[in-house]
């Protein structure tokens, strides 16, 4: 069986394409023939060393497939179910074997590489829309990196809350990407400062949440821009890790609040992983959610894939393919 892994930590060019033996599936575990493999950033830290891993490693934290093979005592899927996931590693692979309560079943309306799209960043869009910060009419929200992953999916999910939408972009081309996932105002940051644009826009401190999947080069323009007890959800790193920040800026900027969450911490139970899927997945079968899949790229050009990925080459999905 072919999969990607990688023995040291760096760019890249450590992803190498290995031949390794086939999955067996264990207790509670379910082996799975892959569809898609789903590109994240968090891939990205894995494989730089941001987040420490055990070496070697094989990436890849999504994806789809049919079920192949199952252990004992499973009941959560059966031999020949479409499935697809997110959290479990090693999805860089032609087959891999997958904690049966961590799968969910993907109904037939529904494409095997679109559930592979929409596992971890449409649920992380699910879970920051309706629960970091549930969203009510009339809110105004800023989403960084409006035409990426979760950007476009936060957005057309936001539209859904009712809230009124502000997104960032780095290209003529993405502005019209996020224009058409349902965003109010678009910013090209290449041509404008955000925080000007949003202030003079929606008034001086008026966003009730900053959804921030790039980091450090935003953070403090972004917390500017909170109302009073305002939601600041830094959830991704693409322009490196926010650097400490005092409680009492919090407190100078109006009783705000900060928090860091991951997709997983909101998928802890299994009721809760069933239920954004299936949010997620009766809106894309009713066409409520659109999952912009932006390239198919084979399994083997995985560092391509990720070279592309961190040059901000891609807008919405990227799907690895054996």
């Amino acid at each position: 069986m072919r999969a990607i892994e990688f023995s040291s930590n760096g760019g890249p060019e450590v992803l190498e394409l290995v031949e390794v033996p086939e999955p067996t599936a264990g207790p509670g575990q379910a082996v799975v023939h892959i569809d898609s493999a789903g590109l994240n950033f968090i891939d990205t830290y894995h494989r730089s060393g941001l987040y420490d891993v055990t070496l070697p490693m094989r990436p890849g934290v999504e994806g789809s497939g049919i079920v192949a093979a199952i252990g004992d005592d499973v009941t959560e899927v059966a031999v020949g179910d479409r499935v697809a996931w997110a959290g479990p590693g090693g999805s860089y692979a032609e087959q891999a074997a997958v904690s049966a309560d961590q799968l969910v079943r993907v109904p037939d309306a529904v494409s095997l590489d679109a559930a592979a799209a929409v596992m971890l960043q449409g649920m992380t869009a699910h879970y920051l829309a309706l629960d970091t910060h549930p969203l009510a009419p009339g809110d105004k929200c800023l989403i960084h990196a409006g035409a990426g992953g979760v950007g476009l999916l936060l957005t057309q999910i936001a539209k859904l809350q009712g809230a009124e939408v502000f997104t960032t972009v780095g290209s003529a081309a993405k502005v019209e990407l996020s224009r058409a996932a349902g965003s109010d105002h678009v910013i090209n940051y290449n041509e404008q400062n955000f925080a000007d644009v949003v202030a003079e826009v929606g008034g001086p401190n008026s966003l009730a949440v900053v959804y921030d999947g790039v980091g450090a080069s935003v953070f403090d323009d972004s917390l500017s821009l909170l109302r009073k007890r305002g939601v600041m959800a830094t959830f991704g790193n693409a322009s490196g890790p926010v650097p400490p920040v005092s409680p009492l800026a919090l407190s100078a900027g109006g009783s705000l609040f900060l928090t860091r969450p991951t997709l997983f911490d909101y998928i802890a139970t299994r009721p809760e992983l069933l239920k954004r899927a299936a949010d997620l997945f009766g809106w894309m079968a009713t066409d409520k959610l659109d999952v912009t899949i932006s390239h198919r790229i084979p399994l083997a050009e995985a560092a391509e894939a990720h070279q592309m990925l961190e040059g901000r080459l891609t807008h919405g999905k990227v799907l690895l393919q054996p």
